[in-house]
């Protein structure tokens, strides 16, 4: 048996698809309103695009670090860490001054508020979040995962069957020059047009895939052990790391 839901949140499509015997039961379905939930207070507390988030109101110093969400001053720690892990490539602190942790925060949601779906017996989970996914199977049989074409949003140049953990993906081909190379304070430019990143964390499978477009050729070696990826060159052709496509 399937079942699927989808919410806009995030400023995003958030959809969920759930495998098994179990996939249409009560628990399941309390388990993914609970996960929505989650999600939208997430947006609520860090959303750079509403005036009254904590994180809008830190960034125009109404407020201090020591006045907001409990999870905004964690997920400050995880930000300061993730620019450790990747030597710099990922960094929330803008050029101009700003701070700005979206970068992580989505990942690090999407994957905290799995914990609802995981508390449910006999279903397996796929969840993607605006084209990251996080895949729970404790069936054991895999889900598959296309990597979009950056080209053509309809069409997929690679897949990936994952039991679980997560994929992400960085690029350019959907939002333009948003990400900044934090070495130059430039937005960051590469031949490649996206990198995706699979591990066991969404968390660190988005920073990663973040740091990984931002060190363009050298991306490779940015992936630390337990995380494999795939490059997307604009020519079409692409590249993988010896892991990619091992479950």
């Amino acid at each position: 048996m399937r079942r699927s839901w989808v919410e806009q949140l995030m400023g995003m499509p958030i959809s969920v698809l759930a495998r098994g015997e179990y996939a249409d039961s009560a628990a399941a379905e309390a388990a993914v309103k609970e996960l929505y939930a989650e999600l939208d207070d997430v947006d609520r507390v860090f959303s750079p695009y509403k005036r009254d988030s904590d994180v809008s109101r830190l960034g125009r110093a109404e407020i201090g670090l020591d006045e907001v969400h409990a999870d905004v001053r964690d997920v400050a720690e995880r930000c300061a860490a993730a620019r450790e892990l990747t030597g710099g490539l990922f960094d929330a602190d803008l050029p101009d001054g700003g701070w700005d942790p979206s970068g992580l925060v989505k990942g690090w949601a999407v994957e905290r508020a799995g914990d609802r779906l995981r508390a449910v017996d006999g279903v397996d989970w796929c969840l993607n979040a605006g084209g990251d996914v996080l895949v729970i199977c404790p069936g054991g049989t895999p889900f598959t995962i296309g990597i979009q074409d950056p080209h053509d949003p309809g069409r997929v140049v690679a897949s990936l069957a994952r039991t679980g953990g997560a994929v992400a993906t960085s690029g350019t081909a959907a939002r333009g020059e948003h990400l900044y190379d934090p070495r130059t304070g430039r937005p960051a430019t590469s031949r490649w047009l996206s990198v995706s990143v699979s591990g066991a964390s969404l968390e660190y499978a988005d920073i990663l895939a973040t740091a990984a477009f931002v060190a363009g050729d050298g991306w490779p070696e940015v992936l630390p052990a337990g995380y494999e990826g795939l490059g997307v060159l604009a020519d079409g052709n692409l590249q993988a790391t010896p892991g990619w496509g091992v479950t």
